[in-house]
């Protein structure tokens, strides 16, 4: 069993934390908490119950919206709640390492900084539209390398891994590694998510998000998707409670079958606005070069950075600048926004460019 040989011995040993059994046909005595009579108002109808230890409800549908057994699937506070859980569960403070592949989402890192773990850096090539060099990626790997980072599509550079990669580098680590498959922006990307491997290989994990393409950032609600015994384990890492009532209402919400076809018509919308404002920004002055995106933002660099993002400020419009983070000197990344603020950021920048 791959989780086993890579998981810390101290997660290993964990015991699942047992709660007072949640019946809601039964006088509830059990838990601590205040009775239906104590309620502050008819407006947080079962509030002072705490939520379930897991939600089993809402694993149920995220697993079915991703085309997984409920077994397969932890629900997360975002995706970041994932990458803290991985390392957490993975690495030693001071001997472990995960690698990860600038420039790329900074969570990777700051979550190994936080639990004391080495965070090995293979950068991506600028010069080749940020592509990854797979043999660079495996022969920087040391014998305490616990997790590979690959966010796909790319946050902030908006190129894609391929399966062919993902599944070179799954194998070549299998046993000594898992390899952690970041799709938090897959549904922008026209391409098939690496989920369906998850049963094929013991040590993918792959990370879901509803904040992007569901609309759903203000409810932190994600998914880690691996094989059972990998979900089991990581999962002694969550306390328990860590769904509030609240966010998992309005999640179940979200993913009903009215809003999942409105969710696919406004992707819809936000990849063709991706390739107007691509084609807009292609042909301004002020900006030297845009990268193609299979996600819901465009990297571009600038040619002034500073003066552009002073002006889009005064206009009350803001980007992502990287100033000189190293691979994205010059950069700025936007979110494709609705068609109304894409035209505005659009005629900020040419009102600049007739400017200077």
């Amino acid at each position: 069993m791959t989780a086993n040989k890579i998981v810390r011995k101290e997660v290993l040993s964990l015991r699942t934390l047992t709660t007072g059994a949640q019946d809601n046909h039964s006088i509830r005595l059990n838990a601590n908490e205040a009775p239906d009579s104590h309620r502050a108002s008819d407006d947080n109808l079962g509030l002072n119950r705490y939520p379930e230890v897991r939600p089993s409800e809402l694993r149920s549908r995220m697993a079915q919206l991703y085309g997984v057994s409920s077994t397969n699937l932890m629900v997360t506070r975002g995706s970041s709640e994932g990458i803290d859980v991985l390392i957490r569960a993975c690495c030693r403070a001071n001997q472990d390492n995960v690698l990860v592949l600038p420039p790329t989402f900074e969570l990777y890192r700051f979550f190994a900084q936080l639990q004391g773990a080495a965070a090995i850096s293979v950068p991506l090539h600028a010069e080749d539209d940020f592509a990854i060099d797979i043999d660079a990626v495996l022969a920087a790997c040391t014998d305490n390398t616990k997790l590979i980072f690959i966010c796909r599509p790319n946050n902030p550079t908006g190129n894609i891994v391929s399966h062919d990669d993902i599944t070179r580098i799954v194998e070549a680590r299998r046993d000594r590694s898992i390899v952690v498959v970041d799709e938090a922006y897959i549904e922008f990307s026209g391409e098939k998510s690496v989920v369906s491997e998850v049963a094929a290989h013991e040590n993918l994990v792959v990370l879901r998000t509803l904040s992007k393409a569901y609309a759903l950032a203000g409810a932190r609600c994600g998914a880690a998707i691996a094989n059972e015994s990998t979900i089991d384990v990581i999962s002694r890492v969550l306390p328990p409670f860590s769904f509030s009532t609240p966010v998992i209402d309005s999640a179940l919400k979200a993913l009903t079958d009215e809003r999942l076809a409105g969710s696919e018509r406004c992707i819809a919308e936000i990849v063709a606005e991706r390739k107007r404002i691509f084609d807009e920004l292609s042909s301004l002055r002020c900006i030297d070069k845009v990268w193609p995106s299979y996600g819901n933002f465009l990297l571009f660099r600038l040619a002034d950075q500073a003066s552009v993002l002073d002006f889009l400020k005064s206009e009350r419009i803001l980007i992502l600048g990287y100033g000189e983070q190293p691979g994205l000197k010059d950069c700025a990344r936007l979110t494709v926004g609705s068609r109304a603020e894409n035209d505005a950021l659009i005629n900020a920048l040419k009102e600049y460019g007739h400017a200077t």
